[in-house]
């Protein structure tokens, strides 16, 4: 057996799996933990896994294998993979972000080494690119992107039929480019201001616009003029990262997912398209922006991608 684990900013999720063709089982979801001793997340992980194999009566020992796909960026001390996730470690931007803790790493990897015999950490948009070109929207796509708009901003790159991963394995935090420098009062986890993720992602909009994004996104749709003019700047700021994507890597297809997205896809699609489209046309002509395959279970399926 396998645990698969969906780690965000927000919540972790835990399920179960035999093998890539029988179905995720026991999922079990929280809040990400973000208080007491910085290895807190990783025990977390081990509990949701054991809770799980409780309730559906599996001997937690058989389960000796876990795949991370979870929100980065990462640092790795000694070969092991450790947190610097602005949503979740506080230390690194400070108290203004008002996140309960001081971290500025989260173990991760070492601990579950010590539960687990087999233990794979991903950046959860390099593993949710991974299940999109398996079983999504990207099957059979060389020169592709996934992009998750949620609590964060994330990106997993691929080209030439070869997924990126960089140095520490951070490669794809486009999140933390910067796209405007209209708003320097926007500060994201990671200590930037103006950031994609500080202006755009859900927990900058919160922050930004006194509402969550549902709330934004649903006033807009209603035709509320300042909503639709906000909901059209959130636009121009994400449309212009997936174009800076587009046309630094040559990419024929964007998959996109996260929950501020897909909650909102069939209205924010088109209007994120059109951010692409004529724009450079020698490389944007064709590129296309579609909603993740996997729909709202990319992340599981991201983690399962990762131990299969």
């Amino acid at each position: 057996m396998r645990a698969c684990v969906d780690l965000g900013g927000t919540k972790v999720a835990v399920s179960l799996s035999a093998d890539s063709v029988s179905p995720l089982i026991g999922r079990r979801s929280e809040p990400t933990a973000k208080t007491g001793d910085n290895d807190a997340v990783a025990l977390q992980i081990i509990r949701l896994v054991e809770e799980v194999c409780a309730e559906q009566r599996i001997d937690a020992a058989s389960v000796d294998c876990v795949g991370v796909s979870t929100a980065g960026p990462f640092e790795l001390r000694d070969g092991v993979v450790e947190l610097a996730t602005p949503n979740i470690c506080g230390g690194i931007a400070g108290p203004a972000r008002g996140l309960p803790n001081q971290w500025m790493t989260a173990l991760l990897e070492a601990p579950l080494r010590r539960r687990f015999a087999r233990v794979r950490v991903e950046n959860d948009a390099v593993a949710a690119l991974e299940a999109e070109r398996r079983w999504g929207a990207l099957q059979g796509v060389d020169h592709c992107a996934y992009v998750t708009w949620s609590t964060g901003v994330g990106v997993g790159l691929c080209v030439d039929g070869r997924v990126l991963h960089g140095k520490n394995g951070n490669a794809g935090h486009a999140g933390h480019s910067f796209v405007s420098d209209d708003d320097n009062s926007a500060l994201c986890g990671c200590g930037n201001l103006g950031d994609v993720e500080a202006l755009a992602a859900g927990n900058g909009i919160a922050r930004r616009f006194g509402a969550p994004a549902a709330d934004l996104f649903a006033a807009a749709a209603r035709g509320e003029p300042q909503a639709l003019a906000t909901t059209d700047a959130l636009c121009r700021i994400m449309g212009r990262m997936l174009f800076n994507l587009i046309a630094t890597l040559d990419l024929q297809r964007i998959s996109l997912g996260g929950s501020v997205f897909w909650n909102n896809r069939d209205f924010l699609l088109p209007r994120l398209q059109a951010q692409v489209d004529g724009k450079l046309v020698a490389l944007t002509r064709g590129a296309l922006l579609v909603p993740a395959g996997l729909g709202d279970r990319v992340g599981d399926y991201g983690a399962l991608a990762l131990v299969d």
